[in-house]
C-alpha cells in the first residue's frame, strides 16, 4: 500500500462530514483523486467520530478499510485496558488498526506493534508519528513468529483474529488465530503479564479453564453494550478463585462491580413473591458475568426469581449498577387485568426476563407501540405468576 496523495487527502478532508455514496458516482470529476482512497478516509473519519473521538479530531490520522476498522476497539475500551498494564516494555502481537497499542503504550517507557499485515504496518507507523509517540516501534511480523524469538518484556497484549478462513465469525478461544490457549505457555516465558482481549459471546466459566493462568477477568461494556471479554494472566501462581470484575463505561464514568465465583456460590440470595416500591435491571456486564446472588446480597434486595435477574427493594438503595426505575403497578396478563391497568398505555419500553413470549409477541398482543416515558417488564415472580410490571426511571 502506498499513502494516499496529497490531492486525495485535501479532497477526503474537504468532503468529512459528505456522503461517501453520492461522492463515489462523482469520481469522474475529480481525475487527481484515488477516488476509492479518498472514501476509505471520508467513511472511516465519519466511523470514528462516535468510536475514537480523540484521533477524529485530528486531520492528519488516516484510516483503514472498514473491516479493520469495524474489528478495532473502541477509544473507550482502549483507555480501560490500558489502566491494567504498567511497565517498561509493552509489545502487542495483534497490532491491527493500532488503537489498543496506541493507549497501553501510555503506560510504556517502550512499545512495539507487530501485525502481519503491511497495509496496516504502514498506517499505524504514520499515525503513530502523526500522534507524537515515537516510543513505539512497528515491526511488519507474524505476532507467533515475532513471540518465538523476542526477549522478555513486562507485558504482552493479544487480541486473536475472531473469523475464520471464509470472513465468519468464530467464538471459541481455539478457534481464534492465533490460539492463545495453545500459546499460553510460551507466552507466560516472555512476559509477567498477558491481556487478552476475547469475543463478549464467549462463556466465561470456559473461557476461564481454557486460559488456566488467568488472574483476573474483566467484562467491559459501554453505555450497558457488553464489548470485551479480557483476561489478565501471570507468570505467577494463579489465585484460586479468580477476581471478576464487572464494568460498564458511560459518559458520566465507570460502574463497576467485583466478585469471585466462589462469593457467588456462597451469597444467601432472598427470593420473593411480593414487588416493594423499586424495580432493579443490572447492566449488561452483570447479566454477562452472573453475579446475581452476589449483587442481591451486596446491594440488599430481594430477586424476582431464580432466572427473572430482576430485583425489589422497598427503598431506592444508591449505586445500584444498572437501571433503577420506581413502581407504578403490576397485573398478571389476564385481558381484564391488561386492560384496567394498562389500558391507559398507547406505548412503552418493553423488557422481557424469564417470561415465555418475546417482545415483539407481546407488544402485538398488547397492542403497544414503542417508546415512550414508561417501562414494562415482563417476567416471573418466585412463586411462578407471570405479570407485567409498570414503571417509571
Amino acid at each position: 500500500m502506498t499513502l494516499p496523495n496529497d490531492a486525495t487527502l485535501r479532497f477526503a478532508l474537504a468532503h468529512r462530514h459528505d456522503d461517501p455514496r453520492t461522492l463515489a458516482l462523482q469520481a469522474a470529476r475529480y481525475p487527481d483523486v484515488d477516488m476509492p482512497a479518498a472514501l476509505t478516509q471520508i467513511a472511516g473519519r465519519q466511523a470514528a467520530a462516535s468510536k475514537l473521538p480523540s484521533w477524529a479530531e485530528r486531520d492528519d490520522v488516516l484510516y483503514p478499510r472498514h473491516l479493520s476498522l469495524e474489528q478495532c476497539s473502541s477509544e473507550a475500551t482502549a483507555r480501560y485496558k490500558a489502566s491494567l498494564l504498567e511497565g517498561d516494555c509493552l509489545v502487542d502481537l495483534t497490532g491491527g488498526f493500532g488503537i489498543d497499542c496506541y493507549f497501553l503504550s501510555q503506560r510504556f517507557r517502550r512499545a512495539t506493534y507487530v501485525e502481519r499485515q503491511a497495509e496496516l504496518c504502514e498506517l499505524a507507523a504514520h499515525n503513530f508519528a502523526a500522534l507524537g509517540q515515537p516510543h513505539i516501534q512497528v515491526c511488519y511480523a507474524d505476532g507467533v513468529e515475532y513471540l518465538e524469538r523476542m526477549e522478555s518484556v513486562d507485558a504482552l497484549f493479544l487480541d486473536p483474529a475472531r473469523r475464520d478462513g471464509q470472513g465468519g465469525k468464530v467464538v471459541a478461544i481455539g478457534d481464534c488465530e492465533p490460539d492463545v490457549a495453545a500459546l499460553e505457555p510460551l507466552l507466560l516465558t516472555k512476559a509477567r503479564r498477558v491481556l487478552v482481549k476475547l469475543s463478549p459471546m464467549l462463556d466465561l466459566s470456559l473461557a476461564l479453564r481454557t486460559l488456566r493462568h488467568t488472574a483476573e477477568a474483566h467484562i467491559v461494556s459501554v453505555q450497558n453494550e457488553c464489548k470485551e471479554l479480557l483476561l489478565l494472566t501471570s507468570d505467577e501462581l494463579p489465585p484460586d478463585d479468580v477476581p471478576i470484575h464487572l464494568v460498564n463505561l458511560t459518559p458520566g464514568g465507570t460502574v463497576a462491580f467485583s466478585f469471585t465465583r466462589r462469593q457467588e456460590q456462597q451469597a444467601e440470595c432472598h427470593y420473593t413473591a411480593t414487588l416493594g416500591s423499586y424495580l432493579y435491571e443490572p447492566n449488561a456486564s452483570l447479566l454477562k458475568g452472573g453475579a446475581f446472588h452476589s449483587l442481591a446480597v451486596t446491594f440488599g434486595l430481594a430477586k424476582l426469581h431464580p432466572n427473572s435477574h430482576l430485583y425489589t427493594s422497598e427503598h431506592q438503595v444508591k449505586g445500584f449498577p444498572g437501571r433503577t426505575f420506581r413502581i407504578v403497578g403490576e397485573c398478571s396478563l389476564h385481558k381484564k387485568e391488561v386492560k384496567a391497568c394498562l389500558g391507559h398505555l398507547k406505548q412503552a419500553n418493553l423488557t422481557v426476563r424469564n417470561f415465555p413470549a418475546s417482545v415483539a409477541e407481546l407488544r402485538k398482543r398488547l397492542k403497544l407501540a414503542d417508546g415512550g416515558g414508561i417501562y414494562l417488564f415482563a417476567t416471573t415472580m418466585n412463586d411462578g405468576r407471570r405479570i407485567l410490571i409498570e414503571c417509571e426511571p
